[in-house]
């Protein structure tokens, strides 16, 4: 990792995850997107330059690593580290936030995912998650 600027640690997490894109990404991983193909067709219609960036951005920083499809060699697919999954608890907080002080009206998906993350505390949404991206991790690398 090269020497930043500041000491600040807010800082030096911003020069890795403080663009849109990179965030999105996560999210999308931790919603089962696996492929480059995957991430194109999302919403927000990243770029395919600034996608291949911001991947190649959470590799070096040991968030996300790719594989070949053991069944399918041609297929690269992307996959969050512990150290990936464990950005789940922030991007959770910044979707409630959202939810609790923007004044829009988000889509089915956002408010299905929100009813389901106040079934339980948020401790207990946050675990659940990360354990099921886990086991499909473990999953589809044993593929």
């Amino acid at each position: 990792m090269k020497p930043t600027k500041s000491l600040c640690p807010l800082v030096n997490v911003l020069e890795i995850l403080g663009d849109k894109w990179t965030l999105v990404i996560i999210r999308d991983l931790f919603l089962g997107k696996k492929t480059f193909t995957e991430f194109m067709k999302s919403s927000e219609k990243i770029a395919s330059n600034i996608l291949s960036k911001r991947l190649d951005t959470l590799n070096r920083h040991g968030m996300l690593k790719s594989a070949k499809l053991p069944a399918n060699k041609k297929t690269k697919i992307y996959y969050l580290t512990d150290k990936g999954i464990d950005l789940f608890p922030i991007v959770f907080e910044m979707m409630n936030w959202s939810m609790r002080n923007l004044d829009i009206d988000f889509g089915p998906f956002a408010y299905q995912y929100f009813k389901a993350s106040q079934a339980v505390s948020s401790t207990e949404f946050i675990k659940k998650t990360q354990s099921a991206y886990l086991k499909s991790r473990q999953k589809f690398l044993s593929n």
